[in-house]
């Protein structure tokens, strides 16, 4: 493989890595905050350059699958509290601002750092595993940093659109990719071969958010038939 295909190869293929990091990134700050995003990504960036300086070529070695399935299993999780909320909001179970700060921030910068760690680090085995095989690492990074910047440049123009989408909309739109992410890595990681691989997701993403949508479908009927009479203390609420 010459110079320039090998360029293009790891940069397609870097840019899947770098969309997914950037979804969670844009996800998180849009929904909670940026300043706790940034320092999410920021710790993340610094681990995995640590690692990439202390391991070098051996960083091919380290278990990915065991990453893929914890990173996985938690932002199914915080993918599904977001999911939740956004549902009981938009059928009116729920009000539109009643969590605390802190734990926004919270899982605005743990999301934020688990989806950069894990994208970036799957990004350094392609580099490697990439250059080495074709005794041209260097073309690799070239592609792999021609990727990243295309996608953050990219981040950088739709973020201000983005901003203007209704708050429940965005909050509903995260807990859909993250719960989807979340599904894919951990299956990934349990052993699961995803057919075509990470475009399983562009199947797995519109299912996750068709189930979101009937269960907010089907919350809203009940809620439409109520009879206006009803005691207020019969409301369901959540924590």
């Amino acid at each position: 493989m010459t110079a320039l295909p090998l360029i293009l190869t790891v940069f397609v293929a870097c840019a899947v890595e770098a969309v997914e990091a950037l979804t969670i990134v844009l996800a998180a700050g849009l929904t909670r905050e940026w300043r706790s995003t940034f320092q999410g990504m920021a710790a993340a960036l610094v681990v995995l350059a640590a690692i990439v300086a202390v391991l070098g070529p051996t960083i091919t070695l380290l278990p990915l699958t065991a990453l893929r399935l914890v990173v996985g299993a938690l932002l199914a999780i915080f993918g599904l509290q977001w999911l939740r909320k956004a549902i009981l909001r938009a059928t009116g179970y729920k009000s539109l601002h009643d969590e605390a700060g802190a734990y926004l921030r919270e899982v605005a910068a743990a999301s934020s750092c688990k989806g950069v760690l894990l994208e970036g680090l799957e990004v350094v085995f392609i580099v490697i595993t990439f250059g080495a095989s074709q005794h041209n690492v260097g073309a690799a990074v070239i592609g792999a940093a021609a990727a990243v910047l295309v996608v953050a440049v990219t981040g950088i123009v739709v973020r201000a659109p983005l901003a203007r989408v209704p708050e429940n909309a965005l909050k509903f739109a995260v807990g859909v990719m993250l719960t989807s992410f979340g599904i894919f890595w951990g299956a990934e990681g349990a052993g699961v071969s995803w057919p075509g691989h990470d475009a399983a997701l562009l199947v797995l993403v519109p299912v996750v958010a068709l189930v979101s949508l009937g269960y907010t479908v089907l919350l809203r009927r009940p809620r439409a038939a109520r009879p206006a009479s009803a005691p207020a203390s019969e409301e369901v609420t959540s924590s």
